[in-house]
């Protein structure tokens, strides 16, 4: 199956089903701090963002820490992981405020982004 029939497959059933629940979601940090991400945008690892491979960037997800039961909300706004089993990336910021380094979380979509490419 192709990349974009999987792409629309999983962004079809987000749209039937607000709730998603993640095997793993991981943080970046550093290295990436102040690239350019997917989106055209920045990426700051103090800001409340996260990268998913389909989600339209703009998107407003919750995030909930299973194991804490800790959330935060975060905006779409670069693409991965691309490590196997893991369906979310936070920022450093983002994954302190739940306290993730590799947890199990579940995602809420709280509002879909436009998606489209912003250079700032």
């Amino acid at each position: 199956m192709s990349y974009l029939i999987k792409s629309l497959v999983v962004t079809l059933s987000l749209l039937i089903s607000t709730t998603v629940f993640a095997a793993n979601t991981s943080y970046y940090g550093s290295k990436f701090h102040g690239k350019r991400t997917a989106s055209g945008s920045i990426f700051n690892m103090n800001s409340l963002t996260a990268a998913h491979r389909t989600l339209p960037f703009g998107t407003k997800v919750q995030v909930t820490n299973q194991k804490t039961k800790q959330s935060v909300v975060v905006k779409i706004t670069d693409r991965g992981p691309f490590i196997r089993g893991r369906i979310l990336d936070l920022s450093k910021a983002a994954a302190g405020e739940i306290n993730c380094q590799l947890c199990t979380t579940t995602m809420e979509i709280l509002s879909y982004g436009d998606g489209k490419y912003r250079k700032e």
